[in-house]
């Protein structure tokens, strides 16, 4: 099973982005059997691209439409709250602050399904994260398929 990163999908929609087409060469393969994404990028790919500064930004109907498209192409993990917490736990005693626990939750998914191949643009945080998963995170160019 491959896991993608929000950073995945929102690379193989922008065009203008130099990581565009490692990404959407990947995403256009995906399927159910073989790919996952965590349930919660779905909000924050819709963050991610309606709130970046105009021209860039995309409307908030393009955006769902967009989402609407890859729904089918993906196994969606979801986690308990006892997850979410326990994740939050491990960051806490990690002394790590702010954003990366979105990573974190990200990496808890591709564990849940088991994913023997987790594609990020953010390969550090990742592998912060997840040193005993590091052979496992890779950008798309890096990985292959």
């Amino acid at each position: 099973m491959n896991f993608l990163d929000t950073s995945v999908l929102i690379a193989a929609v922008r065009t203008s982005d130099e990581r565009h087409e490692a990404s959407f060469d990947l995403v256009r393969k995906c399927d159910p059997r073989s790919a996952a994404c965590a349930a919660h990028t779905i909000a924050e790919f819709y963050a991610g691209l309606t709130g970046i500064n105009p021209p860039h930004r995309v409307h908030p109907r393009n955006a769902v439409a967009m989402l609407e498209g890859f729904r089918g192409r993906f196994q969606w993990v979801e986690l308990t709250a006892d997850e979410v917490l326990e994740t939050t736990r491990v960051i806490a005693r990690l002394g790590l602050l702010g954003g990366i626990v979105y990573d974190a939750l990200l990496m808890q998914c591709a564990r849940k399904v088991n994913a023997e191949r987790i594609f990020t643009w953010d390969v550090r945080d990742f592998q912060l994260l997840a040193p005993d998963l590091a052979e496992r995170i890779g950008a798309p160019c890096e990985l292959g398929e």
